[in-house]
Parts: structure tokens; sequence; C-alpha cells
């Protein structure tokens, strides 16, 4: 993946929200990845991490002063900013201490991603980007500010997008956007063309690798770039989900008039994808088995109906203390649990300390 970025000049920022374990940072950062970051505290942690400050970028809607100052002291690459007071506020931080900011423009595009409604992020509809109406005006404010630098645009459209004509479709809109600003003289030097590259939560052994190169291809051939203009990507998903499992036990089974249940010592608490998006996962019994498969609803033990990993699941008969692997957890996992039910901490365990 770094070889496949990397030699065509691109750049590639590690999404920390879909998977910000200390370990799995350190490993990242250590192949030259830069850092996407969506709150104070993941800038934070990537520079606690070892992330260098100058491929550090921050996005989000809502961004505190605090954490604005905060990436301002540790001269961040560069702000992606979502609206006109966003930018106001920033020139008027960056202002009290004497600085210039980095900002690129996160603009909404439009563009359908074609996944779930709650992770698609690109569209008029969507809180994310700077509207297209609002843009002649945030350019007009980036040439009057005193302490803001505009180094350039920032597209994201969703997650999980796996058909990868959607992204031919963001490169129309990137080109027609970075032309817009061009011909008003103003110099684009970095196109974000954010992340969202999905994996294959249906056939984790199948597909464990995501086809970068397929993806990658898409931007050499379509994105209209001019020689000084980087391009940047931001994955998160793609590089980590297939690296995790959630391993749960059985607590037990049970038997209804309509359903067979079996009940883990896992809820959503510790994978909340299934309950707050339907998401499916692979669930498998760990180990042989010459047992019937029969259907079963995998279900976890917290007090609501939506704590739910799969319905109608084909696995052997199964018994109080089985092990059960629910597939494809290394993103937006851990990150995504809580204590609901005042449940303990999710463990980690890596692949090197299992004997």
């Amino acid at each position: 993946m770094c070889c496949s970025g990397g030699k065509r000049g691109f750049h590639v920022h590690y999404a920390l929200k879909a998977n910000f374990n200390d370990r799995i940072l350190q490993l990242i950062q250590a192949k030259g990845f830069g850092a996407d970051c969506v709150s104070g505290n993941e800038v934070k942690k990537s520079i606690e991490t070892g992330f260098k400050a100058d491929k550090i970028t921050f996005a989000g809607v809502g961004k505190s002063d605090k954490e604005i100052r905060y990436a301002l002291a540790h001269e961040i690459f560069a702000f992606n900013v979502e609206s006109i007071e966003e930018m106001e506020v920033i020139n008027a931080l960056a202002g009290e201490t004497g600085q210039i900011a980095n900002v690129s423009l996160r603009i909404n595009p439009n563009v359908d991603a074609q996944t779930h409604h709650y992770i698609t992020t690109g569209l008029d509809e969507n809180k994310f980007g700077i509207p297209n109406s609002e843009l002649e005006k945030s350019a007009a404010i980036l040439r009057e500010s005193k302490h803001l630098n505009l180094v350039g645009l920032h597209f994201h459209i969703g997650s999980q997008i796996v058909d990868l004509n959607v992204f031919k479709s963001l490169c129309v809109k990137v080109n027609e956007w970075k032309n817009w600003f061009e011909e008003r003289g103003t110099t684009i030097k970095v196109l974000n063309v954010g992340g969202g590259l999905g994996v294959d939560y249906k056939d984790p052994d199948g597909n464990p690798v995501t086809d970068f190169e397929a993806y990658f291809d898409i931007f050499d051939r379509f994105l209209e770039r001019n020689s000084h203009q980087e391009v940047h990507f931001e994955l998160g998903r793609a590089l980590v989900a297939q690296c995790g499992s959630l391993l749960s036990r059985v607590l037990y089974t049970k038997s209804g008039i309509k359903k067979n249940f079996l009940i883990l010592d896992a809820g959503m608490t510790e994978l909340m994808r299934p309950a707050l998006y339907q998401a499916y996962h692979k669930i498998e019994r760990v180990g042989e088995s010459d047992q019937e498969e029969i259907n079963y609803d995998v279900v976890g033990p917290i007090c609501e109906s939506s704590d739910c990993f799969g319905k109608e699941v084909p696995l052997p008969v199964s018994k109080r203390g089985d092990l059960i692997a629910i597939r494809t957890a290394g993103a937006y996992g851990e990150v995504m649990s809580s204590h609901y039910n005042l449940r303990e901490e999710i463990r980690y365990v890596y692949s090197d300390e299992i004997v």
C-alpha cells in the first residue's frame, strides 16, 4: 500500500478515527504516513506516537478554540476548514500569537458515495464542508485574512465505498473546483481527496487486502493535477479493518418459538457497528467442528434489542464456552466501544502475544 501510493507521488494520512491503538499508530507512522485527525485529542495522540506535525491534518465541523490553539502551537500541516465562521475563528486565534495557519477548504462536491446514509458525507444535505454558494465569499475572506494561508482543497464524500466509479465522479468535481480557483488567480498546492475506500466484510480471508492499486489508478488517470500539486489521501478503514477480530465466548444458548439465540459475553459496547448501521460482519465459531449447522441470532448481553451482531447466522451447533470470532473488527471497533451498562473496558490481544 505504501509503495503503491508513494511511487505515484501521493501522500497518505492515516485516519486515527478508525483505530487509535498506540501500537498500530507507531507501526503506521514508522512507515512514513501522515495523520488525519478530527479532534484535538487525536492531534495530541498522533504527536505523542511519533507522527511529524508537518504531516498532520485537522478536520471536523466542530473544532473548539482549545483544540485549534493546541494544533496551532504544534504547527500542524493544515486545518481542513468547513465553514466561513471557522475560518474567521482560526484567523483570530492565529493572530493572537502572530502565526499564519495553513488551511484547506473542505468543499461539499454533492457526490453520492452510494454507501450507508449515516456515513455519506459529500451531499448537499450533509453537515460537512463549505456549500458551493459560499465559496466565492470564502475565497474573498482568505484573500483578506492576515493569518490564514490557503494550501489546498479538501474533499471527503463518505466511507466504506466499494464502487470505484464513485471516485471517478469525485475526480470530475475536484477538477472543476481546482480550475474554478485557479481561474481566479488562487494557487492550489494540495488536492486532498479524502478517503472512504471500503473493505470486503463478507470474505475477509478471500480479500484480506483492499485493491489499492486500482484505487490509486483512478486518481492517476482522472485527476487533472498540475506538476506543482500534491495529492493527499485520508485512509483508515482500508488499512486496519481486516487486521482485527472481536473474540467472544458463548454465555448461553436459547431456543425460542421462532429463533435460536447465541448469547455472547461481548455486545454493542464492544462493537457498535451492527447496532448503529445494521452493518454486516462475518461471524465464525473458532475451531473445527463436525456438528450440523443451524441458524442463530448472535446477540450480546446489553439491555437493548439492537444489541445483535447478526440474524439467522448459520453456525455449527454451539454450547456455553465456545469461542466466536466476529471478523473485520480492526476499524471502528475499539474506538467506538463504551462503558454503557457499566461494561468493562475491551482488552486488546496482539498476534505476537498469542502463544
